[in-house]
């Protein structure tokens, strides 16, 4: 039965035609607004910390560590070098000197034709000036729109003297930048493990009602444990998770990474291992009144990932981070998150440390998604239901904004 508030949808607007179904899912795949959960960006009234144009994207590690690969430079002669000397070298290299096939560098090419550059010029005089006529304010705001990204997740470390500064300035903060709070530093080294449990629960209180973080995150080795003999744990035992539980603050955990594999390369130098999801599950069953926001840096991670969701209300799978954020890898974990958790669950972040980095990001991540979710659409058709229209709407503004703002909104309690 009908109720006043619902709208009956029409025999004649049901899509059958799997072409049609096809069009209308990338039609509105890539024109819904998103919610870019997790940045590393910042507002322009951030100055410094705000980095954008193309020398930033050309020395982003991404790409470094690729160019490192093709030219006989050795990184202990490149990092001296200017920021610009290293652009133009990491763009004859791999766009002049090689075709931009990487994930990466067909980034760049994707930024470029953005705002009708060049993507095949010799230099980069053309491109440089471009990108250092522009007001960083509208350029923001230009950025935002043609990604069209409602809203973006910084990442905010108290630690950071820089950063500090910044926050104790009494500055204006765009309100499409969420703050986030970032714990690296407290759970993952010694320089503050040694403090009382009182002085670090008045540091993050402190920090919360400063910059009224969305959530507090962290990320982790790959050999996290949880529970642990270790000052992580009696850390998270005792600061952290009941930090989160007194402000009602999801705890995002970003686990796999593996810290300066290779030193010399810098930022460049980190890898990965496969984690142990079991961790994830103890903790979600131990605190079922903590918000958890978890992704694995791991391929071989993402299934047990999804089953860890079914299990557990509190566990919110996010994103393809880093190293899988590749079409063939987002498309196949768009699939599986699927086919395991309808809509239940946000597909993508962007991770981006340069702003233009949206652009691209979001482009290819929303080619794979819309690919993604046609497939399950063309099963649901073929298993004997069609798809409305409006149905595709909600569907993917579920999961491109609205898991993420009723995830931040609420809490969980047993009751729930």
């Amino acid at each position: 039965m009908i109720t006043p508030t619902e709208t009956p949808i029409k025999t004649a607007e049901l899509l059958i035609d799997t072409e049609e179904l096809k069009a209308q899912v990338e039609i509105v795949v890539n024109s819904t607004w998103v919610m870019d959960v997790h940045t590393h960006l910042f507002p322009a009234a951030f100055k410094g910390l705000c980095l954008f144009g193309l020398d930033e994207l050309l020395t982003y590690h991404y790409l470094t560590a690729e160019a490192f690969r093709s030219t006989k430079i050795s990184p202990q002669r490149f990092w001296p070098m200017s920021k610009t000397d290293q652009a133009d070298l990491v763009w004859k290299t791999l766009f002049v000197e090689s075709s931009p096939t990487s994930e990466a560098a067909r980034g760049v090419i994707s930024v470029l034709d953005a705002f009708g550059l060049d993507t095949r010029a010799p230099d980069l005089n053309e491109a440089r000036a471009f990108f250092n006529s522009r007001s960083l304010p509208e350029h923001v705001d230009h950025v935002l729109e043609i990604a069209r990204v409602s809203g973006v997740v910084m990442t905010n470390d108290p630690l950071d003297e820089a950063e500090r500064r910044i926050w104790n300035g009494n500055i204006s903060i765009d309100s499409r930048f969420k703050s986030s709070l970032r714990l690296d530093g407290l759970l993952n080294k010694s320089d503050l493990q040694t403090a009382s449990i009182p002085e670090l629960r008045g540091l993050l209180d402190g920090w919360i009602k400063q910059i009224s973080p969305v959530y507090m995150a962290v990320s982790l080795p790959p050999d996290f444990k949880f529970p642990a003999d270790d000052s992580r744990d009696r850390l998270l035992r005792e600061v952290v998770l009941p930090t989160a539980k007194e402000h009602h603050l999801p705890m995002t955990l970003m686990v796999g990474v593996r810290r300066g594999v290779n030193p010399v390369l810098r930022e460049a130098g980190d890898g990965l291992g496969k984690a142990d999801v079991s961790a994830i599950e103890r903790l979600c069953a131990e605190y079922p009144e903590v918000r958890f926001l978890v992704t694995f840096l791991s391929r071989e991670n993402q299934h047990e990932l999804c089953v860890a969701a079914r299990k557990f209300r509190n566990l919110m799978p996010f994103g393809c981070w880093w190293f899988l954020n590749n079409p063939s890898i987002v498309l196949e974990i768009t699939r599986e998150r699927l086919e395991l958790l309808g809509q239940s669950f946000i597909p993508q972040h962007s991770d981006a440390r340069v702003l233009e980095q949206l652009i691209y990001k979001w482009k290819h991540a929303r080619k794979q998604i819309a690919d993604a979710l046609y497939e399950s659409y063309e099963l649901v058709l073929n298993s004997g239901r069609a798809v409305a229209p409006e149905e595709i709407s909600r569907d993917v503004t579920r999961m491109f904004s609205e898991n993420f703002n009723e995830w931040v909104g609420t809490s969980v309690s047993e009751s729930d």
